[in-house]
């Protein structure tokens, strides 16, 4: 028998939040900063999230990170922070307009000499990285459909013991209808396309997985 989950009411929300690490001055201006973009904030990754970004980051003494979609950067700074003694991160987005908010934040954090930002489809950047398996940590929070292929440029150049962490596994719940022909809510794509991806992450054979109830979902995998 195995334990029963728990709902996560509103209520339950604020309590978690009150009793994990709390954001600093710069993380509150850049969610207000980024709210004033309007409706794509909601593209910015849950508080909660980002402690535990810092703390896989540090698990994996992380010296050379990537993160897969930067948006106005706070997942970067919660991961820049974990890093080990020079360690780096390369951020991969394609937007100067979100990102120039997001240099200003990690001037203001602190990390900004820690972080490559370079601005090119991730895939073309994921593809030119060195073939060895020289990454420590990985962050993928893009567009949805090629997560699949953001994870097999990764994996084979993830160290053993690294860690890649994928955002949104859930897709608002709509990824537990298999049924659906890759449309959800709205005619987003996204639910299918997540579906198949993580239907394929749990299978390969190279990684442990866990998808764990955070924000929108948020899925581990550790290279065996």
């Amino acid at each position: 028998m195995t334990a029963t989950p728990v709902p996560i009411t509103p209520e339950l929300h604020t309590y978690l939040l009150a009793h994990t690490s709390p954001r600093d001055e710069v993380q509150n201006w850049l969610i207000e900063r980024t709210a004033e973009l309007g409706g794509v904030a909601r593209m910015q990754i849950a508080p909660e999230q980002g402690v535990l970004l810092t703390i896989l980051a540090r698990l994996t003494r992380a010296e050379v990170a990537v993160e897969v979609g930067t948006f106005t950067g706070y997942s970067s700074i919660c991961i820049a922070r974990g890093l080990a003694e020079g360690g780096r991160l390369i951020c991969c987005d394609i937007s100067e307009q979100w990102t120039a908010i997001a240099r200003e934040a990690w001037s203001r954090a602190g990390v900004a000499e820690r972080i490559d930002l370079r601005i090119a489809p991730a895939l073309e950047t994921l593809e030119a990285l060195p073939a060895g398996e020289h990454i420590d940590f990985a962050f993928v929070d893009a567009d949805k459909e090629p997560y699949w292929e953001y994870y097999s440029a990764l994996i084979t150049r993830l160290r053993p013991g690294g860690i890649l962490a994928f955002d949104n596994t859930f897709r608002n719940g709509d990824v537990v209808d298999s049924r659906r022909a890759g449309a959800g809510r709205g005619g987003d794509p996204d639910p299918g396309a997540l579906h198949v991806f993580n239907e394929r992450l749990v299978a390969d054979e190279r990684v442990e997985v866990v998808m764990l109830p955070i924000a929108d979902g948020l899925t581990v995998a550790q290279k065996r």
